[in-house]
Formats: structure tokens, C-alpha cells, sequence
């Protein structure tokens, strides 16, 4: 089990691919310790239509790297992961 894991997950197109984003983080829920969403509310009371997610992951290497295979395979994610164990 490694829980020194980083994924960092680019959305370029919120509106299109979120609910494919969020099935995929859910099928994962359980190596997901920390999620951090971030997007660019620069008017207040819209949504950017891009975001950033910083995810903490404790699994093994296997999960994490199929977990950044199947993001980056949806149209509009790119999806890298920083893996920071010894």
C-alpha cells in the first residue's frame, strides 16, 4: 500500500465530461483519501468551465496507474500522477 501518491487531474471542459470525471473517481473511492477541486471563479456565481484536481492516493502502484489510465482516456482530462514514496 503506497500513500504517498499525487494525482494532479486537468478538466478542460467541465460541463462535458464531469459526470464521466466523477463515475471514474467513484469506481476509485475507496484509494482516494484526499480530493481538492479547484476552477477559476473569476464572476461570481458562474463556474469556470475548466478545473484542476489534486487527489491523495493510497493504494497500490497497480490501482493508481489504471486510475490515471482511464482518466486520461476520457476526452477533455489529462491526468498525471507523482508518486513521492521511497
Amino acid at each position: 500500500m503506497n500513500c504517498y501518491q499525487i494525482m494532479a487531474v486537468r478538466i478542460y471542459n467541465r460541463d462535458k465530461c464531469a459526470v464521466e470525471v466523477q463515475r471514474v473517481l467513484t469506481e476509485y473511492g475507496c484509494s482516494i483519501l484526499t480530493r481538492l477541486g479547484l476552477h477559476d471563479q473569476s464572476t461570481p456565481g458562474t463556474c469556470s468551465p475548466a478545473g484542476l484536481l489534486v487527489l491523495q492516493l493510497c493504494c497500490c502502484n497497480e490501482t493508481s496507474r489504471e486510475l490515471e489510465s482511464k482518466l486520461n482516456a476520457l476526452e477533455g482530462v489529462k491526468a498525471q500522477l507523482v508518486d513521492l514514496s521511497d
